[in-house]
């Protein structure tokens, strides 16, 4: 069973569609934990940083990048928790997944095509060639 499900999540539509995933799977195991994992990316953070009033103010902003997702576990009566880390968003999902030990990570797919990922390459990509754990893209 999946007890730490890692749900990678940035305030997207893609990642609401993947939190419902992951509240599916957790569903079947009661003792299951959902992590919502927010990266804080270094290139928007400066800017972040710049407009933010106080750090208690760019937290609060931070967090509500997340909110819905809350919303949405707290009212399926999911275990979980919100993780905010900084760096860039790949390398750092994969080394707290990795350093974490958990069982599965679910990430939502932007939908590039073909030629944009080869070009940009994508977060959930670079998270699935490199984790130790089953993964789950959500497209």
């Amino acid at each position: 069973m999946y007890n730490h499900i890692l749900l990678a999540a940035d305030g997207s539509e893609n990642a609401l569609r993947a939190a419902k995933e992951a509240v599916k799977i957790a569903l079947n195991n009661k003792e299951s934990l959902i992590d919502i994992v927010y990266v804080a990316d270094f290139e928007k953070s400066k800017s972040d940083v710049l407009h933010a009033g106080s750090s208690e103010a760019l937290h609060f902003e931070r967090r509500k990048k997340v909110q819905n997702i809350e919303k949405l576990l707290t009212e399926a009566n999911v275990n979980h928790k919100v993780t905010i880390l900084h760096g860039i968003p790949g390398p750092e999902i994969v080394k707290y997944a990795n350093n974490s030990k958990v069982d599965l990570v679910v990430i939502g797919s932007r939908g590039l095509n073909g030629l944009q990922e080869m070009v940009l390459g994508s977060v959930s990509h670079k998270v699935i060639k490199r984790v130790n754990c089953p993964a789950l893209i959500v497209k």
